[in-house]
């Protein structure tokens, strides 16, 4: 992410993106006016594939478009370094609670989607799909979302026993910039990718989100609460932050 204190100017024009080029090559640049930004941002978000310049509310739109354009080699070398999009389909490799799946079309039998142990210490388990083969796709994400779903629930309830409170609502969404969230009137939000992570890292988010309730800030207490829900805060966040962005690498059915 890179940043730069802007020159306050009138804007020209209202326009939700700008195109600026590098080595021959053009990226497109979407706008984002934010009205507590307070200098230029640069952003490239890795599930999306796309660029983010947060802008002041009264910056110029050439002044962005300067800053962009200063930054096109750095835009550039981002995206070549972002890892290539993957796709739930036949033969591809999904986790599933942190451990590689291989998932395999099985058209004649009768059923949804089910797992099969692996049978030797040098396979992987298998993510079987039954039905015909363009369903696949929408089968293998419904599936991991059903068991986002169960596994975060249950975690969430069984944290929010152990400090006497209760979230509103629970949902799950494909959020992209995070992994959680908590509302002010106590809705909880996960990303359904968690289920691919694995399980103390699904736990910990869910205890992260239900310390909200008691406390919606990063304070010192909030932490104390997270701690108790969990051990493997630091291990949790370390894992968060070296392999999360890999798990923005599949792709949901369009």
């Amino acid at each position: 992410m890179l940043g730069l204190k802007p020159r306050h100017a009138p804007r020209i024009t209202e326009v939700s993106f700008i195109d600026v080029s590098h080595a021959g090559s053009s990226y497109r640049v979407l706008l984002k006016r934010v009205a507590t930004a307070r200098r230029f941002t640069l952003r490239v978000r890795a599930a999306t594939r796309d660029v983010i310049l947060t802008m002041p509310p009264r910056s110029s739109l050439i002044s962005a478009k300067t800053f962009a354009e200063r930054h096109a080699a750095w835009i550039g070398a981002r995206l070549d370094r972002l890892p290539a999009p993957k796709h739930f389909g036949a033969g591809e490799h999904v986790p599933l609670r942190g451990t590689l799946h291989k998932i395999v079309h099985r058209p004649a039998v009768r059923g949804t989607v089910w797992i099969e142990p692996a049978k030797t210490p040098d396979t992987v388990p298998l993510l079987c799909v039954s039905g015909e083969a363009p369903h696949l796709p929408r089968r293998v994400h419904d599936y991991l979302v059903r068991e986002a779903k169960r596994d975060i629930e249950h975690a969430v309830m069984r944290h929010s026993a152990k400090i006497g409170v209760s979230p509103r609502k629970i949902t799950l969404r494909d959020t992209t910039s995070r992994w959680g969230s908590c509302s002010s009137t106590g809705s909880l939000n996960f990303s359904w990718r968690l289920i691919m992570a694995p399980g103390f890292v699904l736990n910990y988010l869910a205890a992260h989100e239900v310390a909200h309730l008691m406390h919606m800030d990063h304070s010192p207490p909030f932490w104390k609460v997270a701690s108790k829900l969990t051990p493997d805060v630091d291990r949790a966040e370390a894992w968060l932050k070296a392999n999360g962005t890999s798990l923005l690498r599949f792709s949901p059915p369009g």
